[in-house]
């Protein structure tokens, strides 16, 4: 990396067709928001785009697949256009994109697609997992190490990588938003926690 260059770092918190993103730099005790913004990756004129299983569990099984795979598609590359406009504005204010992490859900494996669609539940998960996806794909293709992390192991996950640091790292990213502004919701503090993670990681691979 060059010298003149700071390591920074991605969180993302994935909702039906966006995801929450922060990108953090520094140290535990000295973190540093570098970018927030929501990140749309859909087009929400098409129909079914922001829940494209709720949509194909009203078509033909091989209507269904096709769908998917089109809007999976759609929503890939959507999501790395806006990656790459991210990693790109971030390096031209001195910040290098080493690491990124995305939340995950306490989701089992999915079935087959009959199955899933036969379940309003799993088509929920599914959705879930269908736009985490398009985000760790985007990652992959710009050569940033992604990692998932789920939201009940994310305390765990803290102590485990920051160790003495991860009680003051998440009380300083609980207040943020006195200074930041909105938004500050728990989408932002929990994709801030995971970056610092990933970004800690990183440093000590």
């Amino acid at each position: 990396m060059d010298d003149d260059m700071q390591a920074s770092a991605i969180g993302i918190r994935v909702h039906s067709g966006w995801g929450a993103l922060v990108a953090v730099a520094g140290e535990p005790g000295a973190l540093e928001v570098v970018e927030r913004r929501r990140i749309e990756i859909v087009d929400r004129n098409a129909a079914g785009a922001a829940q494209p299983y709720h949509f194909a569990k009203d078509l033909e099984l091989a209507e269904a697949k096709k769908f998917i795979a089109n809007s999976g598609a759609a929503s890939a590359q959507s999501a790395l256009t806006a990656m790459r406009e991210i990693v790109d504005e971030l390096k031209g204010k001195a910040y290098n994109v080493v690491a990124a992490a995305i939340l995950l859900s306490a989701g089992r494996p999915l079935p087959d697609l009959e199955k899933i669609l036969g379940s309003h539940p799993m088509i929920h998960t599914a959705e879930g997992e269908f736009f985490r996806h398009a985000f760790r794909d985007a990652c992959e293709s710009l050569k940033i190490p992604v990692t998932g992390i789920r939201e009940r192991e994310l305390d765990e996950r803290t102590k485990s990588v920051l160790g003495k640091d991860a009680g003051s790292l998440k009380k300083k990213i609980a207040g943020l938003g006195k200074t930041l502004g909105p938004p500050w919701t728990s989408d932002q503090k929990t994709a801030t926690l995971a970056a610092m993670i990933a970004l800690a990681e990183q440093d000590n691979s």
